[in-house]
């Protein structure tokens, strides 16, 4: 990836403008030093960045005052992929050149399967362990195609999350940039997952019962079985081809 990055300006003050051909690290911001200097007052004075880290593009929100969205997701760190809309302050940006945005929506074309988080869980459990979800942000939400980084080596710390007094287990630590950003993504589909799953939630008025409606109830399932398929791909993880 020799070659600069291109974001264009769907909406904001700067609209229509293209800021072709960055190189890399770029930071986005309404200050002067910025890469991609924007006009827009709820934009941070350095508000995110973009790096490439494992050939993957790399997008960190730079603590905003706003906050950063992907696809209308807020982020702390994702990976952008051509076609994704970035939100900062009033702004909104699209990642990518027309061509390669093109050439993006031809390889999805060519995607035969599609699965939502609900569809994961009516698969067949014997089928094999790779867990691939739909690349498409219209589809998913998220705009997430996870994969295991099956080369990359975890670096465990000891120190641990408490709630109470009792330890949680601990994070992984010392990630790069890529494994961080799609270990994020794992946690994002699930928690989004999860939280389209318990919205609709009945409870008794004393407490002691709660109610699910059935389709809300297998994605809860979904996510189960997807938690359960990565525990597997790491427990055993498959031979990475050359």
């Amino acid at each position: 990836m020799a070659h600069g990055i291109t974001f264009q300006v769907l909406d904001g003050i700067d609209k229509g403008r293209i800021f072709r051909d960055l190189a890399v690290p770029v930071t986005i911001g309404r200050e002067e030093g910025n890469v991609l200097r924007l006009n827009d007052e709820r934009v941070s004075r350095y508000h995110a960045k973009v790096q490439i880290d494992s050939e993957d593009f790399i997008l960190t929100d730079l603590e905003s005052t706003n906050g950063t969205r992907v696809n209308g997701n807020i982020v702390q760190i994702r990976r952008l992929r051509f076609g994704d809309r970035v939100s900062v302050g009033r702004s909104l940006l699209l990642f990518g050149s027309n061509e390669e945005i093109a050439a993006r929506m031809a390889s999805l074309a060519g995607t035969v399967n599609k699965p939502s988080l609900t569809s994961l869980s009516k698969q067949n459990p014997n089928d094999g362990l790779t867990v691939h979800t739909a690349a498409d942000a219209e589809e998913v939400g998220n705009s997430v195609d996870f994969e295991l980084d099956l080369e990359g080596k975890a670096h465990l710390t000891r120190d641990a999350l408490f709630i109470g007094n009792r330890a949680l287990p601990p994070l992984p630590l010392k990630l790069t940039p890529s494994q961080a950003a799609r270990f994020a993504e794992i946690l994002d589909f699930l928690h989004q997952g999860l939280t389209d799953a318990t919205e609709n939630i009945l409870a008794k008025d004393d407490g002691t019962q709660v109610t699910l409606e059935y389709a809300d109830w297998q994605k809860v399932v979904a996510a189960q079985m997807l938690l359960a398929r990565y525990l597997r791909l790491i427990a055993e993880p498959p031979e990475v081809e050359e």
